[in-house]
């Protein structure tokens, strides 16, 4: 019987782990679909007693699940400090937290249960295959993030040095031209801001040309990442996902 749920669990026994997959799939898109609409003005009282034992009820659910794969697991804490394990508490932590509070002072941790959604990967075939590029190119992305950041500062620091005497309000300090160089160099442009110097629209232009860079960059690596994945997952190679 352990074997069978293990089996289930880790998405590997057939008939149980589709039938498993599909359940707890239902389960989290109705319990996102409650915390929607309990942000509806004028609920009835029969609605949020449907809404609360339903979150009473899939949270329920999900703690049976977290528990049986901490005791199934080699070492429970192999799964509980994992990253799925730590996915699976915060799905369900904001409820016992929240029981017997005043949610008004507490009521942040209700983001909490949109960690619900991360859920999904873990039994979603094409939501794992984007886990596993992640994780392929994670050193890149994290080397990217740091150079965007990078650029972004420089960014602010350049268009301050030109458009603060043109617009004191506007560029009153690097920190208020942090969100223009944010817009500008992602390439949104909300034109909220804009430089008025020509030497602010000659830097704004190069800034533009680089922002197709910093935009196409990540799109490259995903792209390449996914197409990894996927031939991995042809070869039933799975670079360490942890159950």
């Amino acid at each position: 019987m352990n074997n069978h749920i293990k089996n289930a669990l880790r998405e590997k026994g057939k008939p149980y782990a589709p039938v498993l997959e599909g359940f707890i799939q239902i389960l989290i898109v109705l319990s996102l679909v409650g915390f929607s609409v309990e942000t509806l003005p004028g609920l009835s009282p029969e609605a949020n007693r449907v809404l609360h034992l339903l979150e009473v009820w899939t949270v329920g659910i999900f703690t049976v699940e977290y528990v049986l794969r901490a005791l199934l697991a080699p070492t429970p804490g192999s799964y509980l400090l994992s990253f799925w394990g730590l996915i699976d508490l915060l799905a369900i932590l904001p409820f016992y937290l929240q029981t017997g509070l005043d949610l008004r002072s507490i009521r942040i941790l209700r983001l909490l249960r949109l960690f619900r959604m991360l859920k999904l990967a873990r039994y979603h075939q094409a939501l794992r295959r984007f886990a596993r590029a992640f994780r392929l190119i994670q050193e890149e992305l994290v080397l990217f993030l740091t150079a965007s950041a990078m650029l972004i500062y420089l960014a602010a620091v350049g268009i301050y040095h030109f458009e603060h005497e043109a617009q004191p309000q506007a560029f009153a300090s690097v920190f208020h031209a942090l969100w223009w160089a944010m817009v500008t160099l992602t390439t949104v442009g909300y034109g909220d801001v804009y430089p008025i110097t020509p030497g602010g629209k000659i830097f704004t232009a190069l800034l533009l040309l680089i922002g197709l860079g910093v935009v196409a960059v990540p799109a490259g690596l995903v792209a390449s990442a996914l197409s990894e994945a996927r031939r991995m997952e042809a070869s039933q190679t799975d670079p360490g996902e942890s159950s």
